[in-house]
C-alpha cells in the first residue's frame, strides 16, 4: 500500500476532512486527494491537510470523464452528497446523491478502485428498531430515498461485477469536530453544546424523549479505515448500537459543562421526523471487526475539549 492513491469526495466536509487526515496519518505514503464543489465543506476543515484539492461537482459527467483521462484512484472514499434531510428538491437530491454514485462506480472499474461510500439510517425511516441491514427500508423523506437508491445501485454493480469491491456504511448520527460548517444540518450535540456555551437556553422539539444513535465521528472514521483492509463487498450499519435521547444529551451537557439548563421545547414542523434510530451492528462486527470506541459519555466529554478551545 506504499503508494497508494486515495480519492475523498466531499473531503471538505465533516466527515472527509476527518477521513482525509487519517489517511494520511495511517498511510504517511499515500497520495490523497480531494474532491469538493465547496457548496458546504469548508477550506478550514482542511488545516494539516498535505495532498491535493480538485474543484468540482460529483454530479458533473464531464469531470469524471476528465477525472478517467487524467487521474487513476486506487480507493476511492466518496463522501459527498446532500445530506440536509430538509431539502425537499427531489431531482437535485436524486442527481447529486444516486445519479453521482454511478459516475463514481463507472470510473472505479476502469481504475480496479474500491468503493467506500457514506450510506445512512436515513433509509429506514420509522421503522421499529434496532434496524438490520436488510429490513425496513422505508424512508420518510427524498434524502433517505436517495440513499436507498444509492444502496441499490451499489447492489447491482457487485452482482454485476463480482471482482469489484464495495463498501456502503449506513452512519446513524454522526457528531464531532468539524461539522460546524453544516449549519442547521450539524448535530443535535453540536447545536444544544454551542448554545450552552454562550449562554443560551437550549431548544428541543417536544418534549426530547426522541432517540437517536448517537456515533462519535472518530468511530465513523475507523469503520471506514476497517472497510479499507477487508477484502469484501457489503452494506453495513455503522452507529454504537444504542439508542439515546435528547434528553440525556441535556443531562449529558449539563454534567460536563456545570450547568443547569432546562430546554424549551417546541413543536416539531417537520412529518418526515424520526422518532428512534438503533443500529443492529451485528453485521459489521463480524465481517470488519468494527467494536465502537466511544460511549455517548465518553464522545461528548471529548468533543467538549475540542468546542472548547
Amino acid at each position: 500500500m506504499a503508494k497508494m492513491r486515495i480519492l475523498i469526495t466531499g473531503g471538505a466536509g465533516f466527515i472527509g476532512s476527518n477521513l482525509a487526515r487519517s489517511l494520511q496519518n495511517k498511510y504517511p505514503n499515500a497520495k490523497v486527494y480531494i474532491l469538493d464543489n465547496f457548496s458546504t465543506g469548508h477550506f478550514k476543515n482542511l488545516t494539516g491537510f498535505k495532498g491535493e484539492i480538485i474543484t468540482g461537482d460529483i454530479k458533473d459527467k464531464d469531470l469524471w470523464q476528465y477525472l478517467r483521462k487524467y487521474f487513476s484512484f486506487d480507493v476511492i472514499f466518496h463522501q459527498a452528497a446532500i445530506t440536509d434531510t430538509t431539502v425537499t428538491d427531489q431531482k437535485l437530491m436524486m442527481e447529486t446523491n444516486a445519479d453521482s454514485l454511478r459516475y463514481i462506480l463507472e470510473s472505479a472499474l476502469e481504475w480496479n478502485s474500491k468503493v467506500i461510500y457514506a450510506s445512512s439510517a436515513g433509509v429506514y425511516g420509522n421503522t421499529s428498531p434496532p434496524m438490520r441491514e436488510e429490513e425496513g427500508l422505508e424512508p420518510e423523506n427524498i434524502y433517505g430515498f436517495s440513499k436507498l437508491m444509492m444502496d441499490r445501485i451499489a447492489i447491482n454493480y457487485m452482482e454485476k461485477y463480482p471482482h469489484m469491491r464495495i463498501i456502503g456504511l449506513r452512519y446513524f448520527n454522526v457528531y464531532g469536530p468539524g461539522e460546524a460548517f453544516k449549519g442547521k444540518s450539524a448535530s443535535m450535540i453540536y447545536q444544544l453544546a454551542v448554545k450552552i456555551l454562550h449562554g443560551q437556553k437550549p431548544k428541543l422539539f417536544k418534549w426530547g424523549e426522541q432517540k437517536r444513535d448517537f456515533v462519535y465521528v472518530r468511530d465513523v472514521i475507523k469503520a471506514n479505515l476497517l472497510a479499507l483492509e477487508k477484502d469484501i463487498s457489503g452494506i453495513f450499519n455503522v452507529g454504537t448500537g444504542r439508542a439515546r435521547s435528547f434528553n440525556e444529551i441535556m443531562k449529558i451537557l449539563n454534567e460536563e459543562l456545570g450547568t443547569d439548563y432546562e430546554p424549551e421545547y417546541f413543536d416539531c414542523p417537520y412529518d418526515f421526523y424520526q422518532e428512534h434510530t438503533e443500529a443492529d451492528i451485528s453485521k459489521i462486527k463480524k465481517a470488519l471487526g468494527y467494536e465502537p470506541s466511544y460511549t455517548l459519555e465518553e464522545g461528548i466529554r471529548d468533543y467538549l475539549r475540542y468546542l472548547r478551545s
